[in-house]
């Protein structure tokens, strides 16, 4: 009952705190307060690990951070606390309950993690020690041998050239988009509520590691968050009989094409409607049009993506963002659970 409860009262923040998704519809950010206690339950999972503190006085705060999938990348995953541990957490409060989402956690070697990337000695509340490793988030790419190069291998999301998620601060909207985004109320209208899967575009702006499969005349890419494929279908006109139906779907139909070392993908048929999920819809007449392409050394997959939609954008928009290859990272399962 208690991961229920809480995944209500999470139901608005199914990526991470950074990430486009925001936690203030849940969450007061202006404030942080501290609370400490034995942990008494935890759910070690995807969109969000979850905590019980149970405090002194028999209160049990409902607690959450980042998923599962960050923390992996963080080298922390399941070994940082345990249940029957003191601790003493900080974040922000829930604006209904008693919960909290924790930015500081206090462990009992006296050691503290601090849910932030490139989090710095002035992030820390109570300890000069510092638990955890930012190290695989802002990994640059290393050079592959000869062998290793093209696009058929895992790439994983950096922070070292800035920001790894698509998204724009302007967009040259429609009044009718303007209008929809307006009218948009994440209590309800979150496409992500309850697990829901992530469609195109915004399956491409998530955070997690991804791999290409060559399967001859059909690419398969493979995406960690929410356990995604795309299919992604070479030379189809003289390939008809691996064509299926084509019927519209979230992650639409995909035609790709070889421009040297670039992978160029044409995107149709999308019916997820939503751009990045915060209110901005798109039409079923929706293209896209994406690049992969590898950098010379092998070790950056840089990515260019175009959104042509007359009902949403006054004209296309191109974003921009790319992976790199960091040798022994996978694709991990993601197994988003309500």
């Amino acid at each position: 009952m208690w991961i229920r409860r809480l995944c209500v009262l999470l139901a608005l923040t199914s990526a991470p705190a950074f990430a486009h998704h925001s936690t203030s519809v849940n969450f007061d950010q202006s404030t942080t307060i501290e609370v400490e206690g034995e942990i008494t339950e935890i759910a070690w999972r995807n969109p969000h690990i979850l905590f019980t503190l149970t405090s002194a006085d028999g209160a049990k705060w409902q607690l959450a951070t980042h998923s599962l999938s960050i923390l992996r990348r963080m080298d922390a995953a399941e070994s940082f606390i345990n249940i029957g541990d003191h601790a003493k957490v900080a974040g922000w409060p829930a604006r209904r309950g008693l919960g909290m989402f924790v930015n500081n956690m206090l462990l009992p070697s006296g050691e503290e993690f601090v849910f932030k990337f490139q989090a710095e000695p002035s992030d820390l509340r109570w300890s000069d020690r510092m638990w955890s490793s930012n190290d695989n988030w802002f990994a640059e790419s290393g050079d592959a041998s000869a062998e290793e190069r093209g696009i058929f291998r895992v790439w994983s999301s950096t922070l070292a050239e800035g920001a790894f998620f698509l998204w724009l601060p302007e967009y040259p909207l429609t009044e009718e988009a303007r209008a929809g985004k307006e009218a948009f109320d994440p209590a309800v209208d979150d496409p992500l509520l309850n697990c829901q899967l992530k469609g195109m575009p915004a399956i491409m702006s998530n955070p997690y590691p991804l791999e290409f499969h060559d399967r001859g005349d059909i690419i398969e890419l493979q995406i960690e968050e929410y356990d995604s494929l795309r299919t992604i279908y070479i030379n189809p006109e003289t390939n008809s009989e691996t064509i299926p139906e084509l019927t519209p779907s979230i992650m639409g139909y995909s035609v790709g094409r070889w421009e040297g070392e670039t992978l160029v993908v044409e995107t149709t048929h999308v019916n997820w409607g939503h751009f990045s999920g915060r209110g901005v819809m798109l039409s079923d007449q929706a293209r896209f049009v994406e690049r992969f392409m590898p950098t010379e050394t092998g070790g950056r997959l840089k990515y260019e993506i175009t959104i042509t939609d007359t009902t949403t954008f006054t004209e296309p928009v191109t974003m921009t963002k790319s992976w790199v290859w960091l040798p022994g990272n996978r694709v991990e399962p993601y197994e988003c659970t309500i």
